[in-house]
């Protein structure tokens, strides 16, 4: 390690925060769970990417940028982009088509997050690209399935093959759902032909009319949960230091990740660490579609659906960050307008100064389960120096080099005059009081001309 802070993180699996003790040193290893590239991804994908790139960013300092591996998947494999593939590209080799359907989606995913500060993974894989044997001997879908078979851990059954949860005797341990109370894993409704209705699909075979893969059982296709297991083992080894991803994620997807891997390869554990990131909701609700708010990256980025304006990528990370990653977090306007604030306020302070050394007080603030509330009353306080205050910023992502100018005021004051004309004066003093704190004095008048109001702004610094 090449600081002196010890890492400490909140393990999932023994609902405890422990020292981090990387298997090797030399080589730590992260694997989180990526989009389904199906459609453009949603502001719930933005938190645990930008989540795991700040544990990136902190593995790479305490150990060294070369020695720490980030996997983050692609979930290419799903009945909607397969049909999809199918019905737009009929003539194409499957992967062929399949790649066609998700490149668009892809490709503005990796424009989504890197506008959010995220820095690229070490390998993003392709779960098509892991379904049959490959050239290089990576691990892949239909051979861990094999093995599963062949260890008594999964059987055929009506053109299925499944996972026998009763195999595997301390099935559940993540959850911590009693073997009783589990609920089926797969993406299908419970069926007479499965031993136990907990018992989840490892692959299923295609009819004519369905995108498939030739494998031992026939034409068909995997299950959902097998893919991460293929995919991390193929970069990270059978068992590797942490596994992250969204606090939805733990039951039935993780928990079955741990199955599938732990039974194929024979080994007490799949990852060492589990790390998951609580929900988000939208202006106090879950976001859906039938809610009216649902919302994508690339709408918050490049459109004016939400508050009426597109918003900075940094604003939507510090808006991200300044929950604690294991809390639920209420994405809202106002959210975003503090968020836009506070950066303002710290590019204000830096105005310019070289970008001095990370604090080492800042360092042992993050490793204490990635405690950025600590991190930004650090900060925020009067002895951070401007330099030192660039660096941190720019450790956990955000770039203060940029002029003050980008807090764009004017969309303050345009929205405080709404609500004065809609005499909401509360919200209407919560916006001048929180611009007055970050050093910015509102001014009201009339205009001569038309005697309608008028705010200028001034900085007061």
């Amino acid at each position: 390690m090449s600081d002196t802070a010890q890492l400490r993180i909140y393990n999932t699996l023994t609902r405890s925060k422990e020292v981090f003790r990387p298997i090797d040193p030399r080589n730590v290893r992260l694997y989180v769970c990526g989009p389904t590239v199906y459609d453009y991804a949603h502001i719930g994908n933005a938190r645990p990417a930008i989540v795991f790139d700040v544990l990136y960013r902190l593995l790479r300092r305490l150990y060294g940028a070369d020695h720490v591996t980030y996997v983050r998947n692609i979930t290419d494999v799903d009945d909607k982009i397969n049909a999809r593939a199918l019905r737009d590209f009929p003539d194409l080799p499957l992967n062929e088509a399949i790649r066609k359907v998700t490149e668009p989606t892809f490709d503005q995913y990796q424009r989504d997050v890197a506008a959010l500060g995220c820095l690229p993974p070490t390998f993003q894989p392709r779960a098509t690209e892991f379904v049959q044997p490959r050239a290089d001997g990576k691990t892949d879908m239909i051979s861990l399935i094999q093995s599963l078979i062949g260890s008594g851990h999964a059987y055929e059954a009506k053109g299925e093959i499944l996972f026998d949860i009763n195999s595997m005797k301390d099935y559940g341990e993540l959850s911590k759902r009693p073997l009783d109370e589990q609920q089926a894993g797969a993406r299908i409704a419970v069926e007479a032909h499965k031993k136990n209705p907990g018992d989840f699909v490892l692959w299923k075979e295609s009819s004519p009319d369905e995108p498939g893969w030739d494998s031992p059982w026939g034409r068909g296709r995997p299950g959902w949960h097998i893919e991460c297991s293929a995919m991390s083992a193929a970069y990270l080894g059978e068992v590797f230091d942490i596994h992250g991803g969204g606090l939805d994620l733990i039951f039935p997807h993780h928990e079955n990740e741990i199955a599938q891997s732990r039974c194929a390869h024979g080994t007490a554990t799949m990852a060492n660490y589990w790390m998951h990131n609580g929900f988000l909701q939208v202006e106090g609700r879950k976001m859906s579609k039938s809610e009216g708010n649902f919302v994508t990256i690339h709408e918050l980025l490049e459109t004016e659906k939400f508050g009426g304006r597109k918003w900075p990528g940094e604003v939507l990370r510090l808006a991200m960050l300044m929950t604690h990653y294991r809390e639920p977090i209420d994405f809202s306007v106002r959210r975003l307008e503090e968020a836009e604030a506070l950066i303002a306020k710290w590019r204000r302070k830096v105005d310019g100064a070289p970008e001095g050394e990370l604090d080492g007080v800042l360092v042992e603030a993050l490793s204490d389960d990635l405690d950025l509330s600590s991190y930004f009353r650090l900060m925020n306080g009067a002895g951070m120096s401007a330099s030192s205050l660039a660096a941190a910023g720019k450790f956990v992502g955000i770039d203060l080099s940029a002029l003050e100018t980008d807090l764009d005021v004017a969309s303050f004051v345009e929205r405080r005059l709404a609500f004065i004309r809609e005499k909401n004066w509360a919200e209407a003093d919560r916006i001048r009081d929180q611009l007055l704190a970050e050093g910015i004095q509102l001014k009201d008048g009339k205009d001569p001309a038309t005697g309608e109001r008028v705010t200028t702004w001034e900085v007061t610094r």
